[in-house]
């Protein structure tokens, strides 16, 4: 039996089985968790059902979070299936591809900078907004941040601002959530992995590679540990933690290597 047995988790953002968000699907459904799961587009349907069948769900709903229709939508028809549940999961972020290349000043636009804020940022909240009607008491929010959200990354850009909203969003979240049904929010930062979101952001195999040199462990996470960490936060294992941001990530958020002596 799993420590996620009876618990129920919506995860929004899987694209495939590459995705950071599918890790956290994957991990949970394995502690006994019931997924259901969603889709941006028509586009990405095939390959989220294909998740959604490892997971023995047939829960697959379209969602696109730059709208508060498509998000209103998609928890009346979880609602179809489930009349209460526990967990949701945001994996969802987006700059438009001219914001990640270059001086970030220079490059910078406000309606693009709008943008990644609202799907990266303020979806975070638009979902919890919704979902909380069916939530259980101490149910869990969960998102996924990075190091840039804290570090001037090259070519980060306007993404590592937004991920800064987001992880702000946590605990005004948390503070909001907390007091009446005892609902905790987390993130976890993960380290880079090579996802098709990761895909936008230029050279960042080279930022792969320093990562890994960079970092405690002396090499990149997986999927499946950022899952692990994540299964375990949205657990009553973690009844007490809420606000937080975890790094899963080999300890490249704290170590310096410093230079070779």
């Amino acid at each position: 039996m799993g420590f996620l047995t009876g618990k129920r988790a919506l995860v929004v953002g899987v694209a495939s089985n590459r995705s950071i968000a599918w890790g956290i699907a994957e991990s949970m459904a394995k502690q006994g968790c019931e997924i259901a799961l969603t889709y941006q587009n028509e586009k990405l349907k095939k390959r989220v059902d294909k998740c959604a069948e490892v997971c023995n769900s047939n829960i697959v709903i379209q969602c696109d979070v730059s709208s508060d229709d498509s998000i209103n939508k998609t928890f009346s028809e979880l609602k179809q299936h489930w009349d209460n549940f526990d967990i949701v999961v945001h994996s969802v972020a987006f700059a438009h591809r001219s914001q990640l290349d270059g001086n970030y000043v220079e490059v910078t636009e406000r309606e693009k900078f709008a943008q990644a804020h609202d799907i990266s940022s303020y979806s975070f909240t638009a979902l919890a907004k919704s979902a909380s009607p069916m939530l259980n008491e101490n149910g869990a929010l969960l998102t996924v941040s990075y190091l840039g959200a804290i570090r001037a990354i090259p070519n980060y850009n306007v993404m590592g601002v937004a991920k800064a909203s987001l992880e702000a969003n946590v605990r005004y979240m948390a503070a909001a959530m907390g007091p009446e049904k005892g609902i905790r929010v987390n993130a976890v930062s993960a380290g880079p992995i090579k996802t098709l979101a990761a895909s936008g952001i230029k050279d960042f195999g080279k930022l792969l590679d320093y990562a890994a040199d960079s970092s405690a462990l002396k090499r990149n996470v997986t999927i499946e540990e950022v899952g692990n960490a994540a299964a375990f936060l949205c657990s009553d294992l973690a009844s007490g933690i809420t606000g937080e941001v975890t790094y899963i990530d080999s300890g490249y958020n704290f170590y310096d290597k410093g230079p070779d002596l």
